[in-house]
């Protein structure tokens, strides 16, 4: 089975790399060294959908954002992935996303967008076993945070990410929030996700930080919430091997966050007065190979 992800992993990056290629079947066989046909099965029971819808909804989600963030002429957009001519594009779109590439062009609303697939768990270990341990002890530093608004799903039957997709679609919601990339903020940006606190019990949301003054459309099933400006506990860990360490690095990261204590701490410019904040939620940064993990607690000074 590990096997047969690698290769399917294989093919996923490959279309990523080559979708104004036009890619074929044969082609992508080719890459893995698999039949055409065995290679198709193998994508669709792995995948859980076949190769040529996957192939065709990546395309127009391409397409979808050249619409949105170039002025290059709809036409040229659509012969560059892979459309024979405008009018495909524009059946296609208006099929997946219930409008016209130009209109979609004029207002970009939300769309469920087509996500890249990762069929690779980090519980496996590509290398036999054998593990180059990179894992570190977690660290702690301070984080201001503006005041912004935060759209998302705020999901009261979740504490974590994994509970979090036991009641939603993740293709789905991950395609809306990739839709809305354009209109996020840089410090809490897209699929940054995280913690909020109602009644004393801590519940998990997942989506989109936006400025403050954001008065775009809100996608059915999220809610927009304003999020004041806070001061946060960062709980860290350096960039890592996602596949050999991702499960060890998020337990460490999360023993330390929800365990510290400021006032406790031997750090003088941690316990020097502040306490958690319960005004603004706790966030998650999860982007291992290039940012690490990191858990972001809100404090403020005083009782």
């Amino acid at each position: 089975m590990h096997e047969w992800q690698v290769s399917i992993q294989g093919i996923i990056d490959w279309i990523e790399g080559n979708i104004e290629n036009n890619p074929t079947l044969l082609t992508m066989s080719r890459e893995v060294g698999y039949s055409p046909h065995y290679c198709s099965v193998l994508f669709h029971r792995i995948c859980g959908v076949t190769l040529k819808r996957y192939l065709a909804a990546r395309r127009l989600c391409y397409a979808a954002v050249a619409l949105r963030d170039t002025t290059e002429r709809i036409l040229d957009i659509a012969l560059r992935f892979g459309f024979s001519s405008q009018e495909a594009l524009t059946r296609a779109f208006v099929k997946e996303f219930g409008c016209t590439p130009a209109a979609y062009r004029t207002n970009p609303k939300p769309i469920a967008l087509s996500v890249r697939k990762v069929v690779l768990s980090p519980n496996k270990n590509l290398f036999g076993g054998i593990k180059m341990n990179t894992v570190k002890e977690a660290n702690v530093r301070f984080e201001y945070i503006p005041a912004h608004k935060y759209v998302g799903i705020w999901e009261t039957r979740a504490t974590n990410y994994g509970e979090f997709w036991e009641y939603h679609n993740c293709d789905e919601v991950c395609g809306i929030i990739e839709s809305m990339r354009h209109t996020a903020l840089e410090v809490v940006g897209c699929h940054q996700a995280g913690w909020f606190t109602e009644n004393g019990v801590r519940s998990y949301f997942y989506g989109l930080g936006v400025p403050a003054d954001y008065t775009g459309q809100i996608p059915e099933g999220f809610a927009v919430r304003d999020i004041p400006a806070s001061t946060y506990l960062v709980f860290f860990h350096p960039p890592f091997d996602y596949l050999a360490d991702n499960v060890e690095v998020m337990q460490k990261v999360e023993t330390l966050a929800w365990n510290f204590n400021p006032k406790e701490s031997s750090q003088w410019w941690i316990n020097d007065g502040y306490t958690w904040d319960e005004n603004a939620p706790c966030y998650q940064r999860h982007f291992p190979e290039v940012l690490g993990y990191e858990v972001l607690r809100p404090v403020r000074k005083g009782k």
